[in-house]
């Protein structure tokens, strides 16, 4: 595990396209998400300790924000092959054990991570309605044995401000987590 921040790609970026399959075996692309008042996009695996630790805190602001008409959905990139815990068989079990109710994708030719450069695991971008980004970062400041409890305060802030038609608040904090795992010589040139 190499503790890896977020790239925070440029604000005002369109959120990148994207067509992956989901657990369930459709197909969801980003073109399905036109007409939400915001889009969350986010880049999770299973075995991530980061991901585990905030893994509870992602159902429940998922399944919240859906409610109010945010289009969700965690993208997983991770080289399955070397990682058999990342596989699209255990995601399927991974979003019904967690109680992911939004579309969890699986990443295979890792390109959409490629266009949206993410780095680690998690890493969360909010889209404002025209899908332009208006967040990268942090979901908040906890982290694996901090002692901080999990509330996605700044993830929750970013998102309810995007709703209300407010700025969202300054300052964004890199995601910190688990590097993607890259399939060998697919590493991408963004960290150099």
């Amino acid at each position: 595990m190499v503790r890896t921040p977020s790239t925070m790609l440029p604000l005002g970026t369109k959120a990148p396209d994207f067509s992956l399959i989901n657990v369930d075996g459709r197909t969801v692309a980003l073109e399905s998400m036109q007409g939400a008042p915001a889009l969350l996009v986010m880049f999770i695996c299973n075995h991530c300790p980061y991901v585990k630790h905030v893994a509870d805190e992602l159902a429940r602001l998922g399944n919240e924000y859906q409610r109010r008409g945010v289009a969700v959905v965690a993208i997983n990139t991770n080289d399955a092959a070397a990682y058999p815990a990342d596989s699209p068989e255990r995601m399927v079990a991974e979003a019904e054990d967690r109680g992911y109710h939004f579309p969890y994708l699986y990443d295979d030719a890792q390109e959409t991570a490629r266009l949206y450069r993410a780095a680690c695991t998690p890493d969360f971008y909010v889209f404002d309605a025209e899908q332009r980004l208006v967040y990268r970062g942090q979901m908040d400041d906890s982290r694996p044995d901090s002692g901080i409890p999990v509330t996605g305060r700044d993830l929750r802030a970013a998102l309810d401000a995007v709703l209300a038609g407010k700025p969202v608040p300054e300052p964004q904090k890199p995601s910190l987590g688990c590097n993607i795992k890259w399939k060998p010589g697919n590493e991408p040139d963004y960290f150099g």
